[in-house]
C-alpha cells in the first residue's frame, strides 16, 4: 500500500527541515550536557532534574522521529502555481456564512501545516474538501455533526508574492518535489486571519 504523502509548501519544508536539524545539532547537546551534570550530583534514584533532563532527550527524538517521517514522505506544492479563479492548494478563500450572514477567511493548506488559530485548514478538512476546485461566486454545503452549513465564495486569492517569486522557487523546488530533493533555506509560512476554523 502507498505511503500517504504530505503534501506542504516550500516554506513549511525549509521550517521543518530547520527544526530538526536544531533539534539533532543543538538540542541534542543541551540535553546531553544536562544529563552528564545532573549525574554528577551523584544518586540517580531521588535526581529531579536528571529525570527531567531524560524526559526531555525522549520528547526531543520522537520529535525528531516525527518530523523525519513527515519529510520522507513530503511532496511540495508551488504557490505561484495556485489557479487564479478557482480554490487550490494555498488558495486564501472569503467565505459568507449564509445563515448567520459573516464573512470567513480561510487558507487551503496540506494537513501538516494545519493552524486554526489562524484560519489554515487542510485541504482534506470537511470545508477544505468542497472548496477544492471551486470557483468565486459558487455556493458549497458542508455537513458537519451539527448540521449543514452553507458558504458563498466570495473572493479566491493567489498567495502574496507568488507571481514575484515565481523563478527563485521554481530553481530551489521544482513542483510536486520530495523532501530530499529540495536545497535548503528559510523563512516560516505566511498567516492569514479571521474567525471560526474547521480542522
Amino acid at each position: 500500500m502507498e505511503e500517504k504523502k504530505n503534501l506542504m509548501s516550500y516554506e513549511k519544508l525549509r521550517e521543518l527541515e530547520a527544526e530538526r536539524d536544531e533539534r539533532k545539532e543543538v538540542i541534542r547537546a543541551q540535553i546531553a550536557q544536562k544529563i552528564k551534570e545532573a549525574r554528577e550530583q551523584g544518586d540517580l534514584s531521588e535526581n529531579a532534574e536528571y529525570d527531567a533532563a531524560k524526559e526531555e532527550q525522549r520528547d526531543n527524538e520522537l520529535r525528531i522521529e516525527e518530523i523525519e517521517a513527515i519529510l520522507k514522505n513530503a511532496e511540495v506544492y508551488l504557490e505561484e502555481d495556485v489557479a487564479k479563479d478557482s480554490v487550490g492548494l494555498g488558495s486564501t478563500v472569503t467565505l459568507l456564512d449564509i445563515e448567520y450572514d459573516e464573512e470567513v477567511v480561510y487558507k487551503i493548506v496540506g494537513s501538516t501545516e494545519v493552524d486554526s488559530l489562524n484560519h489554515k485548514i487542510s485541504n482534506e478538512s470537511p470545508v477544505g474538501k468542497k472548496l477544492i476546485g471551486a470557483k468565486k461566486g459558487a455556493t458549497i454545503s458542508v455537513d458537519t455533526p451539527s448540521g449543514e452549513i452553507k458558504y458563498k465564495i466570495l473572493k479566491v486569492e493567489k498567495p502574496a508574492g507568488a507571481k514575484k517569486n515565481t523563478k527563485k522557487t521554481e530553481e530551489k523546488a521544482p513542483a510536486k518535489t520530495t523532501a530530499k530533493a529540495a536545497a535548503k533555506e528559510e523563512k516560516p509560512a505566511k498567516k492569514t486571519t479571521k474567525k471560526k476554523a474547521d480542522k
